[in-house]
């Protein structure tokens, strides 16, 4: 039994009556825990037709009860080149680049001239992949607001 100013609130929170956007949100938590394998198929489907048949605050309670309110954080995988391995990536293909020029300039030939600018391009390709990587690396991770299919 509630007694005094605070219970008699609870009480009457519990009996207020449920809109569209309380019945979504609950199915949105539905859908989260279906997601991360917190609900059977069955179960999930019996509580998204409760939620939607729910005409009170107590009513979609119940339905969430014995779901946790924020699911376990997903880690994302590692970027596949950090920011010390783009750093060497970079002066290797700098130091490769030189060195391809050196040779082309020195023999003389035509095909060292025809295939220096060639790997300069590849070269330029690497270190494009390797900064665009470097700046992933050091982008903060955000989470997906809860209800957004991964």
């Amino acid at each position: 039994m509630t007694t005094g100013p605070a219970g008699e609130r609870a009480a009457r929170a519990g009996r207020l009556r449920a809109s569209h956007a309380d019945r979504e949100q609950v199915i949105g938590a539905l859908k989260a825990a279906f997601v991360h394998g917190r609900l059977a198929r069955e179960e999930f489907d019996s509580r998204v037709g409760q939620a939607l048949a729910a005409r009170t605050h107590a009513e979609l309670a119940v339905i969430t009860h014995d779901i946790p309110v924020a699911p376990a954080a997903v880690q994302p995988p590692p970027p596949l080149l950090g920011v010390r391995s783009g750093a060497c990536v970079t002066a290797l293909a700098t130091v490769l680049a030189a060195i391809l020029w050196t040779a082309a300039i020195s023999a003389g030939s035509a095909a060292a001239g025809a295939a220096a600018p060639a790997v300069t391009g590849f070269v330029i390709f690497t270190l494009f992949v390797t900064g665009y990587q470097v700046r992933e690396a050091r982008r903060p991770v955000r989470p997906l607001p809860p209800g957004t299919p991964s």
